[in-house]
């Protein structure tokens, strides 16, 4: 009888072991995911509201996505933006106005937040970085571009004499 209490006692003890290993097993992705999260940027990371706030007003400001191409294309963005990759910011800051508001964009924020910081010390009036995947969970409206269907050229018409 001593031995089968024994026993019962190392099965409720390996059974605990082994739930609270797997119940940190389970939680591990969403620490990583939380601590790769963190916000190292003075750029404010903007909310849904925040931005619905700004683009209410659009003559004030001017949006500013930093990803590439494809990432747009695949992800979508804001009604309208300037599109200038973050390896090409410095070399087009004559292009972006320095009288409106800026919103820095990329996927979660964190590339429009470095850009951000960028612009912010030169001088531009930056109201926040925002994520668009980060916009479009909170429920916001993101615009997919779509490629236009192309035509098929018509003959050329014959020349008759």
């Amino acid at each position: 009888m001593k031995l089968s209490a024994r026993l019962v006692a190392a099965v409720v003890v390996f059974g605990f072991v082994t739930s609270s290993a797997f119940a940190q097993q389970a939680t591990a992705p969403a620490a990583t995911a939380a601590a790769a999260d963190v916000w190292n940027y003075k750029t404010k990371r903007l909310d849904r509201a925040e931005i619905d706030k700004l683009l209410a007003t659009p003559q004030k400001i001017v949006v500013i996505d930093v990803r590439r191409p494809d990432e747009i294309v695949t992800k979508g963005s804001f009604p309208v933006f300037l599109n200038v990759q973050v390896k090409d910011i410095e070399h087009q800051l004559g292009y972006i106005p320095k009288d409106r508001k800026i919103i820095t964009v990329s996927n979660h924020a964190h590339r429009a937040g470095a850009v951000g910081d960028l612009l912010a010390g030169k001088g531009f009036k930056v109201a926040g970085a925002a994520g668009s995947e980060d916009y479009e969970a909170q429920g916001g409206t993101i615009v997919r571009i779509v490629a236009p269907v192309r035509q098929a050229a018509a003959p050329a018409a014959a020349v008759t004499q």
